[in-house]
């Protein structure tokens, strides 16, 4: 078997991480009163860097598309009216029109990610749009929270 003549093209899928960006982003995120409470990190070819960072939801959200992969980082602030605490989600999310491959690279891009960002309070692996909103993240935050005091007063 002879491969002359033929070329053979090969992919390079090495992922490029700025990490001393993503690393300010993401000590950006964990400080308190700074108007920073979300990091998004997403791809441009093979680069993973920060896209944005801000405070609403909603434009957290927006940098999250059905042709985009990457990592959302945020605060959500828990607790009830006798203690409030920050608690902090590292969101995963692959658009639904995302290549196979790069969909299976998302497992060691997350181990990279993770390198950097050691803080979190909960994972969240965002399947669709649906998922996406700031309902979902509080709900898993509370789960994984445990114990709910609340007020003390019960519906009997």
């Amino acid at each position: 078997m002879s491969s002359e003549g033929q070329t053979i093209t090969r992919h390079n899928m090495a992922t490029a991480v700025d990490k001393e960006a993503i690393k300010e982003a993401y000590n950006e995120v964990m400080a308190d009163k700074n108007g920073v409470e979300w990091a998004a990190f997403t791809f441009t070819d093979n680069k993973l860097g920060v896209t944005a960072t801000g405070d609403d939801f909603d434009s957290f959200k927006s940098h999250f598309g059905p042709d985009d992969r990457g990592f959302g980082y945020i605060k959500i602030m828990t607790g009830d009216e006798m203690s409030k605490r920050s608690k902090f989600v590292l969101s995963t999310w692959v658009g639904p029109n995302v290549s196979v491959m790069k969909k299976a690279k998302m497992s060691t891009d997350k181990a990279l990610m993770k390198e950097i960002i050691q803080n979190l309070s909960v994972e969240l692996q965002i399947e669709n749009a649906n998922e996406f909103s700031m309902d979902h993240f509080k709900a898993e935050v509370d789960k994984a929270g445990g114990a709910r005091y609340g007020t003390g007063v019960r519906d009997l």
